[in-house]
């Protein structure tokens, strides 16, 4: 057992109110600059969608992340070692700026400068890049809420398999069945794009996980943003460096939430160490499909195991990150709850940014359906656990999202957030618990005192519930921020290379 500590984002999905606050606040800090500006480390896409960069979940053209040959082993599905010489200077699976958008201002000047004229002037939108006129033709979220539902929803891949009955529906009533997914760099465990890259500047630190680019090694291959298949890694035009979200690691140093975490309106976000064992990273990403996801739960660790506590410290994991990631949000999420997947498993990275699927699309429908089929009030409870098939959000297509196609845990989820949510209502609309309550908890699996954490984390969270940061060492925090102060003159706030502290 080798252990190694990796700060992990959760995002509860059921919360997301779609308002782009993290995008905003991710983009003022790091990303408002030149050669920077289709950059969004931090999107929001409605969902179902296309989403940012059109298409990314397309591995057949991006050839993104990494898959099995025929005798089991793992490869890169860029390319080959001999492949990636042929496309050092060539690259056909690179995204083009067109599957981003054209970055886009206006000429806020014609409102003033224009002469005299019998019609209103108008601030014409020039792009950012080559400061010529242009026609707005896509934006970071061009199908927000109900817009594009012709192009962009019905083009979604991760609608595969889903009945085309409930996939006429959805499209007959224009699309008003879509929730948000938030995305940012995933960390991964096994990430391609480090697999990739010819310089070696890509990098996972050893404290804690984050995925860096050290923009001195870095020549501008664009290997690493191609093999990414989330497409979270962006090559800046204007110093030819490749950058990516760095988890606002010398915010984290210092105590502070990412900025995207911190400015949440939602509260959807939730941050903490996570515990796991290097040694099965090879075999958890070489498992068959419909085994990924249990294989990637499975190395995660338990803190409180006296085994895993003491691999720990053997690891030079002190007791300020053990107590962190028995403390830890997504943990019990992830783990204890069994509520929150990671995204698209089947590329094979391990990702470490984990999803709470949205409940909200599917209750009013199943309660509705349940008052159409005139059931008694005291049979509500046990018949909304098994009407997740009546949702608007098909079922199918969130295990296309987060469970490689596997249904079952999205419904263990789906039926764990809703029995709760019904426990809670009967508490508070009654007054009282009664038996058949009790009952409907523990047919899904839950207790009262389950029922109340889980409620307890996910509505009425404190800011140190959400986030559980470890003890950063004071030198790492002042050796973090002066490394932010050399690259920001330099290099901008490109993706930056901290301090190795030991692994």
């Amino acid at each position: 057992m080798r252990v190694r500590a990796q700060m992990s984002m959760l995002f509860h999905l059921d919360k997301c109110i779609g308002c782009h606050t993290c995008s905003v606040a991710c983009k003022n800090l790091w990303t408002d600059r030149e050669g920077a500006e289709y950059m969004w480390w931090n999107n929001v896409e409605t969902r179902p969608g296309t989403g940012y960069p059109t298409g990314w979940e397309d591995q057949d053209h991006y050839k993104g992340g990494w898959h099995r040959d025929d005798k089991g082993r793992l490869k890169l599905t860029l390319h080959s070692k001999a492949g990636g010489l042929g496309k050092l200077f060539y690259n056909p699976s690179l995204p083009e700026l067109d599957d981003y958008y054209d970055p886009f201002t206006f000429k806020y000047g014609d409102l003033f400068d224009t002469p005299r004229s019998d019609h209103q002037p108008t601030a014409v939108p020039i792009s950012k890049i080559t400061g010529e006129q242009m026609e707005i033709k896509g934006g970071p979220n061009w199908d927000d809420d109900l817009g594009g539902s012709e192009i962009y929803a019905r083009n979604d891949l991760s609608l595969e398999g889903v009945d085309d009955t409930v996939r006429a529906q959805m499209e007959e009533i224009e699309r008003v069945v879509f929730n948000y997914l938030p995305r940012i760099c995933n960390h991964c465990l096994n990430p391609a794009c480090v697999a990739a890259c010819p310089s070696g500047a890509i990098y996972k630190r050893g404290e804690d996980g984050v995925v860096l680019v050290n923009e001195d090694k870095c020549r501008g291959w664009r290997m690493c943003v191609a093999a990414c298949p989330y497409k979270k890694v962006y090559y800046n035009w204007g110093t030819g460096k490749s950058e990516k979200c760095i988890l606002c690691f010398p915010r984290m140093e210092t105590g502070q939430a990412p900025a995207c975490a911190h400015s949440c309106v939602g509260r959807i976000r939730y941050m903490g160490v996570l515990l796991y064992d290097a040694d099965k990273i090879e075999e958890v990403v070489s498992r068959p499909d419909d085994e990924l996801l249990d294989a990637q739960m499975d190395a995660i660790l338990d803190p409180y195991d006296e085994r895993v506590i003491t691999a720990a410290k053997a690891a030079g994991i002190d007791d300020g990150w053990i107590d962190s990631a028995q403390q830890s949000p997504v943990y019990k999420f992830v783990k204890e709850w069994g509520m929150a997947l990671p995204l698209h498993p089947e590329y094979r990275t391990a990702a470490m940014m984990f999803y709470v699927p949205p409940l909200s699309p599917v209750i009013s429908t199943i309660e509705r359906n349940m008052v159409d089929l005139d059931i008694p009030d005291e049979r509500v409870d046990f018949e909304l656990l098994d009407e997740l098939d009546k949702a608007r959000l098909p079922v199918q297509y969130l295990a296309n999202l987060f469970s490689v196609g596997d249904q079952e845990p999205i419904r263990f989820a789906l039926r764990t957030m809703l029995a709760v949510r019904t426990y809670k209502r009967r508490q508070s609309v009654d007054g009282t618990i009664d038996a058949s309550t009790i009952e409907m908890l523990a047919s899904a699996g839950l207790t009262e005192e389950r029922a109340e954490d889980i409620y307890k984390l996910t509505t009425i969270p404190t800011l140190d519930d959400r986030f559980v940061f470890p003890p950063y060492h004071r030198e790492m925090s002042i050796e973090a921020m002066e490394d932010v102060m050399l690259h920001k003159g330099a290099a901008g706030f490109g993706s930056l290379e901290a301090p190795r502290r030991g692994a």
